[in-house]
């Protein structure tokens, strides 16, 4: 074969050869370095950040404030630095141009069946009890079942002490902690921190070891889908209630005491909540002193005006019953009124209780709180 073929046959093949081959890919561009948001500095101060050019106004609404306006720079990011906040935990959305939205660079979420939320942890002392510390931790247990009384398929969580032992013989009182209007079942747990703040106050000894049992507070899920709307029809609200407090006491309370070792006497049972949920554990616990005899109300919110109606036996023989009847507001909350009017009516009946009025609004920073304060008080 003479050069000139060979050349010639080389050639054709490296032709064929290029062309199968893919056309080379253009080069990505540069991602866009990433965005720390929320930074919490060590003074309490916090910067937030979210990237939108094409936004006109975005705002910081964060828990227990009202919303702030950002700035934005010639980049498109949006900014802003508060504080210095108390060390706690806060939910926080970014609304921008009316739209609220969680922040994309915090995996940390306020879960909510109707406004999920952002979470900026500001840190504090090892004292504040919904801290983690390095102390024996109890178990969250999470249970589902059919609810005949409701008629769906529902959860709840127990908490059990560290020192519970399932093959042991010491049985535990109980608290049936319950949450608020939009929270699911794990809201006393992922955003209340409960589990953490009985693990503290029990390895500090100022709780006794108990359980803490934390349902899902509605009787009429409907009240959920109709959204903010549904809590103030008060004929499905009242429904809401009287179903609940039905699963409560006809399938909660004795599956509990079916799976663990519990004391069954009214004396070892507590029922607080806040919110909606403290509307639900006086409405409860107040009806049925036979079966409860700590109660504990947070911000209760979706009371019953007419408190003789809603409490039709309750009289100052209620007082050899009770032993801790506990009602909490914050000062700033919308709810503060119904509390008050509520106290002066127990007053005027005759009937203990505490008065508890603490700064705050209707949020997370003055239940956590309000639990740590009110579980010291029970079975002792």
């Amino acid at each position: 074969m003479s050069k000139r073929v060979l050349f010639l046959l080389l050639a054709t093949a490296a032709s064929s050869f290029a062309q199968t081959q893919p056309a080379p890919r253009p080069a990505r561009p540069a991602m866009p370095p990433a965005i720390v948001s929320p930074e919490v500095a060590s003074d309490g101060h916090v910067t937030f950040r979210f990237r939108d050019p094409n936004a006109h106004e975005v705002l910081l609404a964060l828990e227990g404030s009202k919303p702030v306006a950002m700035q934005k720079d010639d980049q498109g990011m949006w900014t802003i630095t508060i504080g210095p906040l108390d060390p706690d935990f806060y939910g926080y959305s970014l609304i921008a141009d009316g739209v609220p939205l969680v922040d994309p660079s915090n995996w940390m979420m306020k879960p909510n069946l109707l406004f999920k939320q952002s979470e900026v942890h500001v840190p504090g002392p090892s004292s504040l009890p919904w801290e983690v510390n390095d102390v024996p931790h109890g178990e969250l247990q999470h249970h589902f079942y059919k609810s005949g009384v409701v008629g769906d398929k529902r959860d709840y969580y127990v908490y059990t002490p560290p020192s519970y032992d399932p093959r042991g013989t010491t049985k535990y009182p109980v608290l049936y902690l319950l949450h608020g209007f939009s929270d699911m079942a794990s809201g006393w747990s992922e955003v209340g921190r409960a589990n953490i703040i009985l693990d503290n106050l029990i390895a500090e000894g100022k709780a006794k070891p108990m359980l803490v049992v934390m349902p899902l507070g509605y009787g009429a899920p409907e009240i959920v889908t109709r959204g903010f709307a549904g809590f103030g029809d008060t004929v499905l609200r009242d429904r809401n209630f009287d179903k609940f407090r039905e699963a409560l006491l006809t399938e909660v309370i004795p599956q509990v005491e079916k799976e663990y070792l519990v004391s069954k006497d009214r004396g070892s049972r507590a029922i607080a909540g806040l919110s909606m949920g403290g509307a639900e554990s006086l409405l409860t616990g107040l009806n049925n002193l036979d079966k409860f005899a700590w109660i504990g109300a947070f911000s209760s919110g979706g009371l019953p005006e007419d408190f003789a109606a809603a409490f039709p036996s309750l009289d100052s023989n209620a007082n050899a019953k009770l032993r801790v009847l506990w009602i909490a507001c914050g000062t700033e909350d919308g709810l503060i009124g119904v509390n008050r009017r509520f106290r002066e009516w127990l007053k005027s009946k005759g009937i203990n209780h505490t008065d508890i009025e603490t700064p705050g609004m209707h949020t997370w920073m003055v239940w956590r709180r309000n639990l740590s304060n009110f579980a010291p008080l029970l079975f002792r």
